[in-house]
């Protein structure tokens, strides 16, 4: 979708295949010592047509998350450390400062998301199918959300359709592939959750179109660690509607 009297985005994809070099996998953790390190061999083991550098952003873990990551940099991952607890937009936002690649992707570090996906996500880019790849949680194999979490989850993505004349099935998804092309002149405000909607909006409203593929998915209860609550469901929707209306970048 693109604003009246907006240009159409240049660059957007004609099917041919396309030439990318690296690939740049942010990684914002927050007290996740207990799956970091799984997290990190996950990636280690994964196959892909283009090398990965890894920038691992610890946002002031208080639960020994620290000691466990000093002990996994290497030269294909990079760690950076907020003093204190910013959220994850802002470690995203610290992510992209670092990132090299002419591909990024968010990768969460609490073994919800696999990176064995990535291949998935990553075949509609290559071949020139797509600018932008999300993967859905609610189109692949996956075990089931907790049934507030499943209405949240659908109901943001009904209204970022609503105001946005998409078809998203998961605006919420960890996982968003972006061509880096597609990032440059957004600015990322959002120190939350509210990451994810401040995004898919700018991306919207400058006329790119979201490729979704199936995922799976392993979703975790508060007791194992689940930080996401209903308070960040009204800040993505305060969100949704604030990007809809403002102007661009701001």
């Amino acid at each position: 979708m693109t604003d009246a009297g907006q240009q159409a985005v240049p660059g957007e994809p004609d099917g041919r295949t396309e030439q990318f070099h690296l690939l740049s996998v942010i990684v914002p953790v927050f007290n996740e010592r207990a799956t970091v390190a799984e997290v990190l061999r996950r990636i280690r083991a994964v196959a892909l047509p283009v090398a990965v550098e890894v920038i691992v952003v610890d946002d002031g873990s208080s639960d020994g998350t620290d000691k466990v990551l000093a002990a996994l940099g290497d030269s294909t991952v990079r760690v950076l450390t907020h003093a204190g607890n910013k959220g994850k937009g802002a470690a995203i936002r610290t992510g992209m400062e670092a990132i090299r690649g002419d591909l990024v992707l968010i990768q969460d570090a609490d073994l919800e998301y696999d990176p064995e996906d990535w291949t998935k996500l990553l075949d509609p880019i290559l071949r020139g199918k797509a600018r932008i790849v999300y993967g859905s949680r609610f189109t692949g194999e996956r075990k089931n959300m907790l049934p507030l979490h499943w209405i949240g989850n659908r109901f943001l993505s009904l209204v970022t359709n609503i105001l946005y004349s998409s078809t998203l099935s998961d605006m919420e998804t960890c996982y968003k592939l972006f061509d880096r092309r597609v990032l440059e002149g957004i600015t990322i405000r959002s120190d939350k959750f509210d990451f994810e909607p401040e995004i898919t909006a700018k991306v919207l409203r400058r006329g790119f179109r979201i490729y979704e593929v199936p995922i799976s998915y392993a979703g975790r209860e508060v007791t194992e660690g689940k930080k996401i609550t209903w308070r960040d469901g009204i800040g993505a929707l305060r969100a949704l509607v604030k990007y809809r209306f403002t102007p661009l970048d701001t």
